[in-house]
């Protein structure tokens, strides 16, 4: 650090939590930044904060090996800071890895989900929880959404790993409420005083923004959808599948309209833009949930595009939109990244085994949870012809297994700069590898 450049940030005040963010630009290509912050006190400029110190790897310019994981699900289903099981062991098993960035797929914290002092186990013993006032209960003000970030980083594996690792975030339903959508009503919630999700939304939205990584878009700085160019191998497309939905329905309808939406019109048309004219071999879309998955909600309505065996209807119709533009324009090497569901899966959608079928072949892979209940596996719908190549879970497991039982999943991608080819593997708990598939990139 003898040659550091000094760059003054913003005032941390209690109007943003005392959250600061830094827009750095402008750094070198392909390099590991180091750097340490630290805090000035306003009212006294000789006081100053113990410093706390990162790094980071910067984007290539030009074709060089790349290494990233991806996971989701934080701290859900009452299973949080275990100190004396040794708190989040799998952010440190994916820190050993040592990538250049992690993509968190959604449910950074589960609003919903309060977080008591002990948890009985099947067996008799007991889970102990650190626990905080804020996620004594399910938040409703911007306080207690805050406090719901602020409790992830009292695990020292997650501070660790923030350190060392760059994040690309995006957002799912449970940084608000359970299969939340615009407009949705807690009517059967006795748990919220606040029954509005519109409202929720708003708070839970703005603590997101607080505490996570994002560049905000200078036309409109509350989106959470954008695209991250890594260099020529390389470009991610961050969805948010959640802000621009139509309410959970049977989701069975034979033409598009509002209640069918799912990404919503301007961010699939945003989505086709981005997608054909990157000039990266590989376009990695990290989608907040699976595409061919059945996600209920409730015994009639579902959460994601899946309704069950048979052609496209409802939400899927945009899906089917989406892969008709992607075989049309021949956008090759396209690969769907997500979490969700709480378990890991390989997917491969074949149009020869489809409903609908104007597609190109592609593979989806399913990775989590990071620190909540293991649940799953879930119903494939065979509206796209997905085959299920591999997954983490047993049919009939019990749900929600605490993360003392090793059923937690990350997976890695990574892709040789030589080649060109990207290898995906999926992960346990302490960093085994339970799959992989290399991927021969189409010219």
């Amino acid at each position: 650090m003898r040659n550091a450049r000094r760059i003054v940030g913003p005032e941390a005040l209690d109007s943003s939590d005392f959250t600061a963010r830094v827009d750095l630009t402008g750094l070198p290509a392909g390099q590991q930044i180091f750097y340490r912050v630290s805090f000035q006190d306003l009212a006294d400029s000789s006081l100053t904060s113990a410093p706390v110190t990162g790094s980071l790897r910067t984007a290539p310019a030009g074709n060089r090996d790349i290494r990233f994981v991806w996971s989701g699900d934080t701290a859900g289903q009452g299973w949080g800071i275990n100190p004396e099981w040794g708190g989040m062991k799998i952010y440190e098993a994916m820190r050993q890895l040592n990538p250049d960035f992690f993509i968190h797929s959604g449910d950074n914290i589960y609003a919903d989900n309060p977080i008591l002092s002990e948890v009985k186990l099947d067996d008799g013993s007991v889970w102990k929880n650190l626990t905080t006032p804020e996620k004594a209960k399910v938040a409703e003000t911007l306080a207690e959404f805050r406090g719901n970030y602020a409790y992830n980083l009292l695990d020292e594996q997650v501070r660790r790993f923030n350190a060392q690792v760059p994040m690309l975030s995006q957002w799912d339903d449970h940084e608000t409420h359970n299969n939340w959508f615009p407009g949705k009503m807690l009517t059967d919630d006795d748990r919220y005083t606040v029954k509005s999700c519109d409202v929720l939304a708003a708070r839970a939205k703005q603590a997101f923004l607080e505490y996570m990584p994002i560049r905000f878009e200078p036309s409109d700085p509350e989106r959470i959808y954008r695209s991250f160019n890594y260099g020529p191998s390389l470009e991610i497309l961050m969805l948010d599948q959640r802000s621009y939905r139509g309410p959970n329905t049977a989701n069975r309808q034979t033409t598009t309209s509002a209640e069918t939406a799912f990404l919503g019109s301007d961010q699939t048309r945003w989505l086709k833009q981005t997608l054909k004219a990157s000039r990266a071999t590989w376009k990695v879309i990290a989608s907040d949930m699976p595409i061919g998955l059945v996600v209920a909600d409730g015994q009639t309505a579902f959460e994601n595009g899946a309704n069950g065996d048979g052609p496209a209807l409802g939400r899927e119709l945009e899906t089917a939109d989406l892969l008709r533009f992607i075989k049309q324009n021949n956008i090759r090497n396209v690969v769907w990244l997500t979490a969700d569901v709480h378990y890991a899966a390989a997917h491969y959608y074949d149009p020869a085994k489809a409903q609908f079928t104007e597609f190109k072949p592609f593979w989806e892979f399913v990775a989590g949870p990071l620190h909540s209940g293991t649940f799953g596996p879930n119903k494939l719908d065979n509206t796209f012809g997905p085959e299920v190549r591999f997954q983490s879970v047993p049919d009939g497991m019990k749900a929600n297994r605490p993360p003392s039982e090793g059923l937690q999943f990350f997976g890695q991608v990574q892709i040789d700069g030589d080649s060109q080819v990207m290898s995906v593997s999926l992960h346990n708990l302490t960093g085994n590898k339970l799959y992989q598939v290399d991927l021969q990139p189409e010219a």
